[in-house]
């Protein structure tokens, strides 16, 4: 905890521990207490009353019922000096002081508690985060304080609340990235029928991708599990428009016989102002999540600057990669679809040699 503390991006480190406890031993003269008479259950009876609340009666009214609890009052409970003060009752019927034949002793530095884990003991470290600091940075630092520490293999740990949540969406991210683009490409291979064409397609997110870390880059926000949402989403957005232009593009070579560049520059053309469309209706719908203010704003604004900044780069660089990269992979997909003709050719070639023969 004392390294903790000594870290710029945390504020506020406290600890369940409680070693500030202190046990109080009473030790009884048997001797003592059998010449007044006294039993030590009385005495035990005397301490319970005193500081084990014991409840002594119950009044039942019609709405409610009540305990009547026996104790000290609040403000001796807690001062071991109180035992000095109590008396108990001999068989004799006099009092006597319990201070005559009993002695205690206290030890300090003893745990009120201690809490578990898995069966194992377990100190919990809570922690806030300073102004403009990251929980990823301060999960980082932690990391490397443990380590600078050299902790013993005994001692586990491991973070809870918030930071692991935070640790777990990390890990699942690249997973959830893959999949939606996995899922994007055999719904377009199903589509095209082709395994190159939705490569086409695909190769519009990296610029969507790289707008939106440029964008939160420059608001200085952080790459968020909202931030990462919202790039996710943008994979759905963005390929709209490799769609657009590839779609217009293998209709115009079927249909009409066009050359794979005619094509493409066509449905560049013909194709901008849907695209600028529907790209700018994206884009206005993220503004007031991007310029939102108030109670829960700063959870909402890193989803609208993702969105922004990912659809208003793409939007520049579409319309120049996309082509460039239809016409490199109609190349590769021609290229591809001669090499398996060549083989029926020659065999039927080669027999009828053999025919000839």
């Amino acid at each position: 905890m004392a390294r903790l503390q000594k870290l710029p991006m945390l504020r506020d480190v406290t600890t369940d521990q409680q070693n500030g406890g202190t046990t109080a031993s009473i030790v009884i003269d048997r001797d003592k207490a059998a010449r007044f008479g006294i039993q030590p259950q009385v005495i035990d009876d005397t301490l319970y009353d005193a500081f084990g609340q014991r409840q002594i009666a119950q009044y039942f009214s019609q709405v409610n019922s009540y305990h009547l609890v026996l104790e000290v009052m609040p403000g001796q409970a807690t001062d071991i000096q109180t035992i000095n003060k109590l008396y108990v009752k001999s068989n004799t019927g006099a009092t006597v002081p319990l201070s005559s034949f009993v002695s205690w002793t206290t030890v300090p530095v003893k745990p009120l508690s201690i809490s578990h884990q898995s069966m194992f003991p377990a100190v919990t470290l809570s922690f806030n985060l300073a102004q403009g600091a990251a929980l990823g940075d301060a999960v980082t630092a932690i990391n490397a304080a443990m380590t600078d520490m050299h902790t013993p293999l005994s001692l586990n740990a491991s973070f809870s609340g918030t930071a692991q949540a935070f640790q777990e969406s990390l890990k699942s991210q690249p997973y959830l990235i893959a999949a939606a683009l996995i899922t994007v490409y055999i719904i377009l291979g199903i589509l095209y029928e082709s395994f190159i064409l939705p490569i086409t397609i695909l190769s519009t997110l990296p610029s969507a991708g790289v707008g939106a870390l440029l964008m939160l880059r420059f608001a200085h926000l952080d790459l968020s599990v909202i931030a990462m949402i919202g790039m996710i989403l943008l994979i759905g957005i963005v390929k709209k428009n490799g769609i657009m232009m590839v779609d217009f593009a293998i209709s115009a070579e079927r249909t009409r016989g066009l050359d794979p560049e005619e094509a493409i520059r066509q449905a560049c053309l013909l194709r901008f102002r849907p695209i600028f469309m529907t790209t700018m209706a994206a884009m206005l719908s993220g503004l007031p999540l991007m310029l939102s203010h108030g109670a829960g704003s700063e959870l909402r604004q890193p989803l609208g600057y993702a969105m922004v900044g990912g659809l208003a780069l793409s939007q520049i660089l579409t319309l120049y990669t996309t082509p460039v990269i239809y016409l490199y992979m109609s190349k590769l997909q021609h290229l591809l679809s001669r090499r398996p003709a060549r083989m029926p050719v020659l065999a039927a070639k080669i027999g009828g040699a053999e025919a000839a023969d």
